[in-house]
């Protein structure tokens, strides 16, 4: 079993010095990796629904929380870490400009060393801040599908070229190039995210839980892509109990991911570099190496 920490960009840790100090506890403990969260921005009095809470809504206070770029984060933390991997769960990806998002991934990669970056990818559910940022919220599904081929092409051809609906360049240079192929996981409670999981995604983390109605959604998805679904590397969010992380093991589950932070919904678990540590002590411990 593998472990990340999760929603490490939060609170506090939105601030330089302890941000650092997190990620050194988390790497000393023995987390395999650290995940950020994203909102560009939060329009005050938003309409759409949070899909995560009963009440529709991110919680109280949460509209004007600090959440820093996620990829700024992680490479502010990477240059204090040596081997942590270095997530995000997720990037909204329907949001970003695919050509400029693809350079800045492969550049935090190639700075951290290689084959450290994780990128978790949603489509979204903000209708406003897409508005905001002067995107169609209605098309994010296919103009993800399409980010994603894009990004791919760009990351392992010598002179890249697409031409499709949402992306068209042709036979450019877009160096550095990953020192190995990026893993693109898919987050997302739907149907429609385990589907695109199944079909495109090296990974799947749905944001709560461990359905298995959704695994069995996105293992049928990658059957009929040709794809094998044991490929397909499964994180859920961390159970307070051992027993219970034995027995996702023991389904297969490849990851399970420990909030740092309440401010997602879901509740802290460790709250401190010192809880992380004492963490790693009494649970990472248990299962060998965190699954290094």
């Amino acid at each position: 079993m593998k472990f990340g920490l999760r929603y490490a960009s939060l609170g506090r840790f939105a601030n330089g010095p302890a941000a650092v100090e997190l990620a050194q506890a988390a790497e000393a403990a023995g987390f395999e990796s650290i995940w950020t969260v994203e909102h560009v921005v939060v329009p005050h009095a938003y309409q759409s629904r949070y899909p995560y809470s009963p009440t529709g809504k991110m919680g109280s206070g949460l509209e004007d929380f600090p959440i820093p770029d996620p990829l700024i984060w992680l490479a502010y933390i990477a240059s204090a870490t040596r081997t942590l991997k270095l997530g995000t769960a997720i990037l909204i990806l329907p949001q970003r400009n695919p050509v400029v998002t693809a350079k800045a991934i492969a550049t935090l990669d190639h700075l951290a060393g290689g084959r450290r970056a994780l990128l978790g990818i949603g489509v979204g559910w903000l209708a406003e801040e897409f508005a905001a940022l002067g995107v169609p919220f209605e098309d994010r599904g296919p103009r993800t599908d399409e980010y994603v081929a894009a990004m791919r092409t760009l990351w392992t051809q010598e002179r890249a070229s697409v031409h499709g609906r949402f992306v068209n360049f042709d036979d450019v240079f877009c160096r550095p190039l990953p020192a190995a192929p990026i893993p693109i996981i898919v987050g997302g409670d739907t149907k429609a995210a385990a589907r695109r999981a199944g079909r495109l995604g090296d990974g799947y983390f749905p944001a709560r839980g461990a359905s298995q109605e959704l695994f069995d959604e996105m293992r049928r998805a990658a059957e009929e892509a040709g794809r094998d679904p044991a490929s397909i590397e499964v994180t859920v969010s961390a159970p307070t109990e051992v027993k219970e992380i034995e027995a996702l093991a023991k389904r297969g589950i490849a990851r399970v991911a420990v909030p740092i932070s309440s401010g997602a919904g879901l509740p802290a678990q460790v709250k401190t570099p010192d809880d992380v540590l004492r963490y790693g002590r009494d649970v990472i411990r248990s299962f060998g190496d965190g699954g290094r």
